[in-house]
């Protein structure tokens, strides 16, 4: 019988995994504050079940799709918001990608909560349909088609120029 992770492990894990789990929280949500939180969450989660973890190297991608299902839920709560309010819009800028990085932000946080998980699933953390299915534990059907409803949205929000240059310098894929 193999011994159980320790504690240090899970500790290194997080030092590890921390800056990719909260970009990808980050893109889900929208809100720095509501990043981190979701971070914690999952992260809490994820030791709740640490003595059960065999493999330290597969821990990363767990604690993920732990951020994953939990972003999901909190998605389902009625009290969630999909917009935002702020007080100073953006300035247009050169299109340059630290320059779009406001716009698209913005643009993803006007998408439907299932919409973003899978354009920053698919397009982000550049999942094929089969694993942001298994993720979001939805079949490959919705991926594809929520995928679709999330790039007309984009399209219609940042126009088709930006979003093709947008997908096609982030190397999402398109299976």
């Amino acid at each position: 019988m193999t011994r159980p992770p320790t504690d240090a492990q899970f500790s290194e894990m997080v030092h590890a995994s921390w800056p990719a789990l909260y970009r990808t929280a980050y893109l889900l949500l929208g809100d720095a504050a509501e990043a981190e939180d979701l971070v914690q969450t999952a992260l809490t989660k994820t030791y709740a079940t640490w003595s059960k973890v065999r493999s330290v190297d597969a821990a990363p991608g767990y604690a993920r799709t732990v951020l994953v299902n939990t972003a999901a839920s909190w998605f389902r709560k009625r009290s969630w918001r999909n917009e935002r309010p702020t007080e100073v819009l953006p300035e247009a800028g050169t299109h340059t990608d630290e320059a779009l990085r406001p716009t698209l932000l913005d643009a993803l946080t006007r998408l439907a909560p299932r919409q973003r998980a899978v354009v920053v699933l698919r397009y982000y953390e550049d999942m094929s349909v089969a694993q942001t299915a298994a993720a979001l534990d939805i079949n490959e059907g919705t991926v594809k088609s929520q995928t679709s409803h999330a790039l007309e949205r984009l399209r219609a929000l940042l126009g088709e120029d930006l979003l093709t240059t947008t997908t096609t310098t982030t190397g999402g894929t398109h299976d």
